[in-house]
């Protein structure tokens, strides 16, 4: 249980189970982090442990009755223990049951304590709902600002601003009150001046936004860039990083989202609107003592806030729990479940009440669809499903190099300069075509849209036959010149957003995923599904087509086919598969699309595992060294425990304290000297019996505590950890008990335990450590890094790439 991050003498920063980490490249100094609970403040004049004190001072209270402030609790960048947390837990409500049948006061504190959770699920929703709307409320006019301004107020988009103009439905987005930038200063919007004068004022409006997002990301809240889903699993497997889910981070990330979405840089809102909800709830888990202090409870929070967050990115409250419970969690008990439809439910109907799009839609590119689907199209549906998987590995494969790269190359050390030299780069690719200068939704929502007669898109411009109408479906119809035009307009985008969004992933500004993968399938799905829809018209007599697609029926609907490509690229990128499909029709709100769903998602998942089982999420976080034992995968070596524990054969003896012989001098000699976060307790040396285990950080604050309020405490009084302490002559110093801080019950296995079976424990228990014994002595000791360690060695990676950059 070595650190290498301990700094010698230092009681703030010294231990972890594991090492410090570099969040995306960037150093951090976590000494102001915002999330830490009350009680660490409390303690925040605990500056240095040197053996002999520690500096500043602590509420005063009994020590042997009441606890101390402090112990229990975990230091940055440690593994929480589940099993004591739960524990707590039951001991807590165990206490205020028996409590409630005494007094009426009592009984209220009780069904206030059992309300709370749903209380705290309601502010989550609300909270989450409101800054959801407020970002795309935000982006929306900022998107449309870099093409020009509305003269009837400023603070009006485009869609907005023409709403109340008199002009006709096919010039509805030509209203007088709606100003380009070249109208604005030139006077006129026709001729080539013009047309560079956009083009330079869309660039340079990007690469405000980028910049101005960049340097506040840089200046207030490093953590608050990327999309921050994969700290969001370490953090719910048990690990802590003070301030990721804090005020700062909530403020800068809501604000430097809205830019970086605005500058047209390929990336999306939704992954991030997720961590913008944890930081809600985890911000609000300190108005209540439950969750405040304890990080089990807390993280069942955060699993439902995860869930409200993909409920207001997609309009999918449903998806979102799946989502929490599929992708994220790591604990998710039934309890949770409800707790975290609820909290969906909440965010939803906040952002519906806010109507962000003015068309009491949740998201903009939401989509109905009419005509039913053939058995045969499954045929198409599954090469998207293959072009959505191979996409994916692609994706990962390359965005995890240029990461790495980023990381161990000059690259890293200039992160605003990169921000906006892809900024620069996109927009100037962007603007020509129309397709990649609109938003990304947009562009979402248009190659979603089921082409009707008032329809003035590009894509929808098709050679008309009205007498072949039958009701209000329009039938296949040759394609125009518009749907040719934006054919390879699209063929153009397609490669774009392909290769900018492996540069654009991991920048320093916030960026999802969800959307750049949506786009690339949704464009390659419409691509496909016009060129089967002129293939059905033009040769409607051959097999394939006879039986069911007759000639002027609607047979086709290409909108369908570039959902079911965003489905499948989407699914390739980050492996998601139930979730996904309950997402994708409750964007649709059609039930009858999820057999193409379902085939498109399982076969992308299929592709892209062939390739490579990590999905986008779970390779960023081995990228960065975090702490996380994923449950998907089985451990298949036939090693046992003793191949794995320390010490080694050649390693000095293992590190204990024995019951009741050691003095206060020698326990801190044993921690100053060491940099263990734990110490077994044996009853001698000799015998090497295991009594329990006490963790570093409670015995530092007992010691401390005991030598300030208990009369007689010195250096060579003796420790014990027992109940009845040995008898000591009349002139020895005072006892110091600390039987209290012991936990009598620490997880033990046999030397010959297999290493599967540990493994199989680490991860359903969230154990930090696990003592090895043979005969009932003690032999050694299995942290967590050690099993992830193993686990590394096992499949040929370098196993220190599993501690933190």
């Amino acid at each position: 249980m070595d650190q290498k991050g301990f700094r010698r003498g230092s009681f703030q920063s010294a231990t972890s189970d594991e090492d410090m980490l570099e969040i995306a490249g960037a150093s951090m100094d976590f000494s102001m982090a915002d999330d830490d609970p009350p009680l660490d403040r409390e303690m925040g004049g605990f500056s240095s442990y040197n053996g002999g004190g520690m500096n500043g001072t602590s509420a005063m209270m009994d020590f042997l009755e009441e606890p101390l402030p402090g112990v229990g609790t975990y230091e940055d960048f440690n593994t929480i223990d589940w099993v004591r947390e739960k524990s707590r837990d039951r001991d807590r409500h165990r206490e205020i049951t028996n409590r409630s049948k005494e007094s009426t006061w009592a009984l209220l504190h009780s069904v206030s304590d059992a309300f709370s959770g749903w209380l705290l699920m309601l502010l989550i929703g609300l909270l989450a709902g409101s800054l959801a709307g407020l970002i795309d409320i935000s982006a929306h006019w900022m998107t449309d600002l870099k093409e020009g301004v509305c003269l009837a107020g400023f603070w009006f988009n485009h869609e907005h601003c023409c709403w109340k103009s008199n002009t006709t439905f096919t010039d509805r987005d030509k209203c007088p009150e709606w100003k380009s930038w070249s109208q604005l200063i030139l006077g006129h919007g026709e001729g080539a001046f013009a047309y560079i004068l956009n083009y330079f004022m869309y660039v340079i409006w990007a690469l405000m936004f980028s910049l101005l997002a960049v340097l506040l990301v840089k200046g207030f809240a490093p953590y608050a860039c990327g999309s921050g889903i994969p700290e969001i699993k370490t953090i719910l497997s048990g690990f802590i990083i003070r301030g990721y889910l804090g005020k700062w981070t909530l403020v800068i990330k809501t604000i430097t989202l809205v830019l970086a979405v605005s500058s047209g840089l390929s990336l999306g809102k939704e992954g991030p609107l997720v961590h913008v909800a944890c930081c809600c709830g985890n911000i609000l888990c300190h108005l209540f003592t439950k969750y405040r202090k304890n990080e089990a409870k807390r993280r069942e929070v955060l699993s439902a806030a995860a869930a409200a967050g993909v409920s207001v990115a997609f309009g999918a409250p449903i998806g979102g729990v799946l989502f929490s419970l599929e992708e994220v969690s790591y604990y998710f008990p039934l309890k949770t479940l409800w707790r975290s439809f609820f909290a969906a439910l909440v965010a939803a109907f906040t952002l519906r009440s806010i109507n962000p799009f003015g068309n009491s839609r949740l998201v903009l590119f939401y989509v109905e669809f009419h005509m039913p689907w053939h058995l045969l199209e499954l045929v198409p549906f599954i090469l998207l499903g293959i072009f959505g998987g191979l996409w994916g590995a692609f994706f990962i494969r390359s965005n995890i190099a240029w990461c790495r790269r980023r990381k161990t190359t000059r690259l890293g050390k200039y992160p605003v300069l990169e921000v906006i030299v892809v900024t620069a780069i996109t927009a100037i690719l962007a603007f020509p075509n129309e397709y990649t200068r609109m938003s990304t939704s947009e562009l979402i929502s248009e190659l979603f849209n089921d082409c009707g007669i008032l329809d003035s898109s590009k894509l929808c411009e098709y050679v008309n036959d009205f007498n072949s109408t039958k009701g209000d479906d329009l039938p296949d119809r040759a394609a125009g010149p518009g749907v040719y035009t934006a054919m390879w307009q699209l063929a153009l985008a397609l490669i774009m957003k392909v290769f900018i969004t492996i540069f654009t992933f991991g920048m320093k500004v916030p960026s999802g995923l969800f959307i750049p993968s949506m786009a690339v399938g949704a464009i390659a799905g419409r691509l496909l599904g016009v060129a089967v829809e002129q293939l059905a018209f033009y040769h409607h007599d051959w097999a394939i087509f006879s039986g069911w697609c007759s000639p002027g029926a609607d047979c086709i609907t290409p909108g369908l086919y570039a959902m079911v490509g965003a489905a499948a690229c989407l699914g390739g990128v980050t492996r998601m598969t139930v979730s996904l499909v309950v997402i994708m029709f409750e964007l649709t709100g059609g039930l009858e699309y999820i057999v193409p769903l379902m085939a498109a998602a399982m076969t992308s998942k299929w592709v892209a595992d062939a390739i490579g089982r990590e999905g986008i999420y779970d390779a960023h976080i081995r990228l960065n060294g975090y702490p996380f034992l994923e449950a998907k995968e089985e451990f298949s070596h036939k090693t046992r425990a003793m191949d794995v524990m320390r010490p080694r054969k050649s390693d000095p003896p293992l590190t204990v304290i024995t019951q009741d012989t050691m003095t206060v001098e020698d326990v801190e000699t044993i921690v100053t000297s060491t940099t263990y976060s734990g110490y077994p307790v044996v009853v001698s040396r000799a015998s090497q019996r295991l009594v329990g285990f006490v963790l570093r950080r409670d015995l530092i604050i007992s010691i401390e505590n005991a030598r300030k309020k208990q009369d007689g405490i010195v250096s060579t009084s003796i420790i014990c950890f027992t109940d009845y302490c040995p008898p000591l002559p009349p002139s020895s110093p005072s006892v110091l008990k600390l039987r209290s801080i012991l936990d009598l019950s620490p997880f033990t296995v046999t030397d010959e335990t297999p290493m599967e079976i540990v493994v199989d424990i680490f991860r359903k228990l969230g154990l930090r450590q696990c003592l090895v014994t043979h005969n009932g002595k003690l032999l050694g000791i299995i942290t967590k890094k050690d099993v992830l360690k193993h686990i590394a060695q096992m499949a040929n990676q370098d196993p220190d790439s599993i501690l933190f950059n």
